[in-house]
């Protein structure tokens, strides 16, 4: 999807009112509305149903067969046939939404009472759907046998604009839905609550869902594989629109998933994920419903921004209540790996990668470099749309194989990573668990070799002879991205913290993550961290900061807003970039003073609040200011053709300095 804003609206917003993207009017921002702004984008945007064939709080009529009276009732949202009239007749699909309190069973708002009268109301409505948020109820509407009454019969999901059910259920569809909007996070939320409160699952909910997102990704990857004797691509992960509803069809959904995660952990591009003795533990309905939830998208073919918030979502906060976890938020993580741009013959490593955030972005920065040079004649969501091609996954995975690299103290943290880097499409990153402030004295000698071989090896692919000194990871990288943990909580051991020169003047961990970064960089080589304010302006910091000055080139600093981290934890943080100095630079910067020009920015406002709640940008008398966007976006037939849209609608932008500052770091590179 691309979003192009275009101009500035004059219409005045509350604080708690949004633009409907449908009808274009002034909405309370309240559940039951933010929900179905939400179904809206979904059924335009992944089932391909356009917005001009779409009408909100729409009245259906029907007669009451008992007192043969008209009865109306207002509908949240119906779909007409493409191109026909506005009018009850040409109804084909009814979406019945509420707020996230009202249950499925409910007497007055649930789906009896709601969705099933209105569809048996209108008569050519095969399909509808009931959705709370939280969960999405799919209905199909049958004559009964005798034929005077309708029959009522759950889905997993229902047919997209020019699809039928038969087209859903097809074991060699390639390509299911492309997610947009918040679907994904939905999904994993509602998959991750599934298994905690109905499987009775609460310690390992979070790994058991991981399992079944490797399967669904080791799935789509097949249709990329050489498979055995010749077979064309089948798809394994799935789960057939009725197949939910039938004991027999429960079972067989599980062996179909449980045979595919034995297949994957025998897998090259996974053992270094798996031990082996892992197993998919949920009760054969349970699987049934999580497969259900999770097969209608596609993960490859979604962005990195869908894909990784709504993998960090779950990530961060199961980690963070098992391990008192937290993040570098997205914004951050871009604008640090956006200014440096890596390009595809650097070796990139993150000492401290917790569950990979960095290390994907990276990815992707790369992957668009790749595939811009690849079809430069293509742009928006058709230059999106070969993020995945073949030609270019090859590529992509011959770079993170050979030149990303991620070390983490956390075993847990390894795994969460390398799935992050699996859903980001790449394969095999070099995410390795190992203290990064102990290599190469670590006491997990088995660990240390894997990486020692891994940087052996990345050496020879890349030629890089000049480096290939020594057969350890210090001195190999071009690029280091890292949020190092900090904070008087985290201890250092004293036989590790003494074998760095800064420990004589703290031994804090942000202090001595500082030296290991210098230490595992080229000569030349730059460097991107979050350091706490207190290294860059304490007095008795004053030691680090020249020996920084010494061996650094500073590139650029940005001083970021208190909320950077807020909620989770509240510390004055900037993002400092650093070039390493050459032994002929440090001689010369002895012979004299260097003068040179550093980039250097406030971060006032970073796109939410102190509670994590976004903020936007406002007018002089603090109205915040709407934006006419087109959006584009691919809606795919059933064919496997895609075709490009566009929507227009009226958008607010979040108030975030961190963009701008990236295009202002670029000029100031090029002036």
């Amino acid at each position: 999807m691309s979003t192009d804003i275009k101009s500035k609206e004059e219409i005045v917003l509350e604080d708690n009112e949004l633009v409907c993207i449908l009808s274009g009017e002034v909405k309370k921002i309240k559940a039951q509305e933010a929900n179905l702004q939400s179904v809206i984008l979904m059924l335009n945007e992944e089932y391909g149903f356009d917005l001009d064939d779409m009408e909100r709080d729409f009245t259906v009529e029907y007669e009451d067969p008992e007192t043969g009276r008209v009865k109306k009732q207002k509908v949240n949202l119906v779909i007409f046939e493409k191109g026909k009239p506005h009018s009850q007749d040409f109804i084909i699909r009814i979406a019945i939404v509420q707020d996230d309190k009202v249950k499925e069973n409910d007497k007055k708002k649930g789906l009896a009472a709601t969705l099933e009268n209105a569809m048996g109301a209108v008569e050519n409505c095969e399909f509808g759907l009931w959705a709370n948020g939280s969960s999405y109820n799919f209905l199909q509407k049958e004559e009964d046998a005798i034929g005077f009454d309708y029959d009522f019969t759950d889905l997993s999901d229902f047919p997209g604009e020019g699809e039928t059910l038969e087209d859903l259920d097809r074991a060699d569809r390639s390509h299911t839905r492309t997610p947009a909007n918040d679907s994904l996070i939905k999904v994993f939320k509602r998959s991750h609550d599934y298994i905690y409160g109905n499987e009775g699952r609460k310690k390992d909910a979070f790994w058991q869902l991981l399992n079944l997102i490797f399967c669904k990704l080791y799935d789509e990857k097949r249709r990329f594989m050489e498979l055995p004797n010749g077979e064309s691509y089948r798809r394994k992960f799935w789960v057939g629109v009725k197949e939910q509803n039938s004991e027999e069809g429960r079972k067989a959904v599980a062996k179909r998933i449980k045979g595919l995660f034995t297949e994957l952990k025998n897998d090259n591009l996974f053992s270094e994920v798996f031990q082996g003795n892992e197993s998919i533990d949920l009760t054969d309905k349970g699987l049934a419903f999580i497969a259900g939830e999770i097969a209608k998208y596609s993960f490859l073919d979604a962005s990195v921004d869908v894909k990784g918030l709504a993998y960090e979502t779950i990530v961060s906060n199961t980690l963070k209540q098992e391990a008192g976890q937290f993040f570098t938020p997205r914004n951050i993580v871009k604008c640090m790996v956006e200014m440096l741009d890596p390009k595809e013959h650097h070796r990139v490593l993150d000492p401290a990668c917790g569950s990979g955030g960095f290390l994907v972005m990276v990815l992707d920065h790369v992957r668009q470099q790749i595939t811009k040079g690849m079809y430069p004649e293509l742009e928006g969501p058709l230059l999106e749309e070969k993020y995945n091609s073949v030609e270019v996954n090859e590529r992509v995975r011959i770079y993170a194989e050979r030149s990303i690299f991620g070390f983490d103290f956390d075993p847990d943290l390894k795994k969460a990573a390398r799935m992050n880097m699996v859903m980001g499409g790449d394969g095999h990153a070099n995410i390795f668990h190992v203290n990064s402030l102990a290599y190469p004295l670590w006491d997990h000698p088995t660990e240390i070799e894997k990486i020692n071989n891994a940087i052996d090896k990345s050496l020879r692919e890349m030629q890089d002879i000049e480096n290939a000194i020594g057969t350890d990871a210090r001195g190999k990288f071009d690029m280091v991205f890292t949020n190092p943990p900090f904070g008087a909580k985290v201890k250092v051991e004293t036989e590790i913290a003494s074998r760095y020169y800064l420990s004589q003047y703290s031994v804090a961990p942000e202090v001595l993550f500082i030296e290991a970064c210098y230490d595992f960089l080229k000569e030349g080589g730059k460097m991107a961290v979050v350091l706490p304010d207190g290294i860059l302006g304490n007095p008795n910091m004053l030691s680090v900061r020249e020996w920084i000055l010494n061996r650094f080139n500073i590139i650029a600093s940005i001083d970021l807003a208190v909320e950077a981290f807020l909620p989770q934890v509240g510390v004055q943080a900037s993002l400092l970039f650093l070039e390493k100095k050459t032994e002929e630079q440090r001689q010369l910067a002895q012979e004299r003073l260097d003068d040179y020009d550093v980039f250097m920015a406030i971060a006032d406002k970073l796109g939410k609040d102190r509670r994590g709640n976004p903020i936007y940008l406002r007018d002089d008398d603090g109205a915040e200011l709407l934006f006419n966007v087109e959006t584009k976006y691919l809606s795919r037939k059933s064919d496997g053709r895609s075709i490009q849209k566009i929507r227009r609608e009226k958008l607010k932008q979040l108030d975030d300095d961190l963009p701008n500052i990236t295009r202002a770091f670029h000029l100031f590179l090029n002036k």
